[in-house]
């Protein structure tokens, strides 16, 4: 923070008010007397350079207040930027009432658009999981690579559905299809939270690197161990 700090500090000198008393003063003569252009322009250009800084800053310093509750919130998804404890031992429970559908099948047990990534052939598994009281799934999970690559889609508007902790370095901002996206690099420790708003600790993994994108209202999550590179690709490549 302290470099955001020393910026927004150098800022200051534009950003001057006048003592109260010759305040009224002064903005009634420059209303009466245009300024100059070159004068006028250091009051566009404080904002500017403010939401300049807001816009290239990585998200650790651009969401302030993210920062310092140590959490972002995006598409349906929480990352927890402090360390977290190991996930249980042993392998993960699925996620609830999970089972495993043909392409076909799954897709009318959601109510989004199921999308295969052009290139990596059809699924080898598809599996849905915590449906409603009328049936329908919160979640479906495309299943590559012997299981080594996984794309999980979900309604991104609902509650959040997936718990990330991971070192605050580890997430990047990047894009898909110019819409923001976020990028966990590395092993981070995942945690289902199912429709009631409960974290099934049960389910918690040690997750490979990440994608996390939204795009009409479906949240994505692509999931491998794969270059950041790649993985654009495989998102933007989605039929």
């Amino acid at each position: 923070m302290d470099d955001l700090e020393r910026e927004l500090r150098d800022l200051s000198p534009w950003l001057h008010t006048p003592a109260a008393p010759e305040l009224t003063g002064r903005v009634r003569a420059r209303i009466a007397v245009p300024a100059p252009w070159w004068r006028r322009w250091r009051y566009y250009l404080a904002p500017l350079l403010v939401a300049l800084l807001v816009a290239v800053l990585p998200p650790g310093r651009a969401a302030l207040a993210d920062a310092v509750a140590g959490l972002l919130r995006f598409a349906g998804v929480n990352i927890a930027t402090a360390p977290a404890p190991a996930p249980p031992a042993g392998d993960p429970s699925p996620l609830p009432s999970q089972r495993s559908l043909s392409l076909e099948e799954a897709q009318r047990q959601v109510r989004f658009p199921l999308r295969v990534p052009a290139g990596l052939g059809p699924p080898e598994q598809v599996l849905v999981a915590d449906p409603d009281d009328t049936g329908a799934c919160r979640v479906a999970t495309l299943v590559f690579r012997g299981g080594a690559l996984r794309l999980d889609a979900f309604d991104g508007r609902v509650d959040p559905v997936y718990l990330k902790r991971v070192d605050e370095p580890g997430t990047e901002w990047v894009q898909v299809d110019g819409a923001f996206a976020v990028w966990v690099a590395g092993p981070h420790d995942l945690t289902y939270v199912d429709r009631t708003g409960v974290t099934r600790v049960e389910t918690a993994r040690l997750a490979a690197s990440t994608l996390i994108w939204e795009e009409a209202g479906v949240t994505y999550r692509l999931e491998g161990d794969l270059p950041k590179a790649e993985a654009l690709g495989i998102a933007t490549s989605l039929w």
